[in-house]
């Protein structure tokens, strides 16, 4: 990839489907909010925290995951760990962002329901006035606990309803199929709510599959693994449904330890609509353009398939349509003039 197709690719606007906030945080920030808050961790200093970031699949990182957020306790630990990912987002040209979190994580460890809703939703409301950052909220269930504290969970977070637009899926998918959540997902369709699913990470093909036809979602979260299914495969092409793509966090976690190997080209070549994320940033290695990088480099993709993610992430987003038509003009704009400013040796923007 040349030194020009980076700069092009790094300056194009954006839109992140798929990062856990909660998974934004740092270890300098972990270590800043737990001496805040008086929270004793199990490692010793940032770089002992760092160090331990050596996972080997899914359950492993979560480990870490909610060891992290457990420094997360008041209204201001969560406005401070929105905006530094805001920050962030903003330096890699991330236009909107539809944003997870999740709820039980925090619950469970007696932080009342509105302090998460208050700190991240002031944090997202002073991004969108000082930076005009676009954004939204989308709850997700921790598949490794019943359905039924989905479904309380869900009824807790109804006063906050303007707060959110959507609920998804996520946490150990081994074990988890989609349909353990049925009814609370029947549920929050009732309601009016967006629905996504993380499905086919660590989960097979089927999965998505059954996230498709029983949980009835808009949007698969990862869904590498329908590439084992070449009607699947098929299906999303013709039905354009999203998936989320998170190359770093499946290299990291194991999925594809070699991202050359990664099915990401092949399912955007089959024409699915393929987006690019960084799930949980602070673990995994990189954020938006950190992760655009890595798979155009390993895939050898050119400035077409850029453009083309590009286009699909705001295409893929819970946006009004006229924000949506905005946002794809600027992405229009943008690769109309890299053509122009690329080598004659990359391949050309259509």
């Amino acid at each position: 990839m040349t030194p020009s197709l980076t700069d092009q690719i790094c300056s194009s606007p954006k839109a992140e489907l798929h990062m856990h906030i909660e998974g934004s945080l740092e270890p300098e920030l972990i270590f800043a909010l737990a001496q805040r808050n008086g929270v004793s961790l199990p490692y010793p200093s940032v770089e002992a925290l760092r160090s331990a970031y050596a996972f080997t699949d899914l359950q492993s990182f979560l480990d870490i995951y909610y060891a992290g957020a457990s420094v997360l306790l008041t209204a201001q630990d969560f406005y401070d760990m929105t905006m530094a990912y805001v920050q962030r987002a903003l330096a890699d040209n991330v236009r909107h962002a539809e944003i997870f979190f999740d709820p039980q994580t925090h619950t469970a460890r007696g932080v009342e329901l509105g302090v998460v809703f208050d700190g991240i939703g002031r944090a997202l409301d002073d991004a969108r006035a000082q930076h005009g950052f676009s954004s939204a909220l989308i709850l997700c269930f921790l598949r490794h606990l019943p359905e039924d504290e989905a479904m309380a969970t869900l009824e807790a977070a109804l006063p906050y309803r303007n707060r959110f637009i959507g609920v998804g899926l996520d946490s150990s998918e081994r074990g988890h199929p989609p349909a353990k959540f049925a009814r609370v997902f029947a549920r929050c369709r009732t309601l009016g709510f967006r629905l996504v699913a993380h499905a086919g990470e660590e989960g097979p093909a089927d999965y998505v599959r059954d996230a498709l036809d029983i949980l009835q979602v808009e949007r698969i979260d990862h869904g590498v693994r329908a590439i084992d299914d070449d009607a699947l495969v098929a299906r999303l092409a013709c039905e354009r449904i999203p998936l989320t793509v998170c190359p770093l966090s499946n290299q990291k976690l194991g999925v594809y330890p070699d991202l050359r190997q990664h099915s990401l080209k092949r399912l955007l070549d089959a024409g699915v609509v393929i987006t690019l994320n960084s799930d949980d940033p602070a673990y995994f290695g990189g954020y938006m353009n950190a992760n655009w990088l890595a798979a155009c480099t390993a895939l050898d993709l050119d400035a077409d398939d850029a453009w083309r993610m590009a286009r699909n992430s705001f295409e893929a987003a819970f946006l009004p349509a006229a924000e949506k038509r905005a946002f794809l003009d600027d992405v229009d704009r943008h690769w109309q003039r890299a053509a122009a400013a690329l080598p004659a040796s990359t391949p050309p923007v259509a």
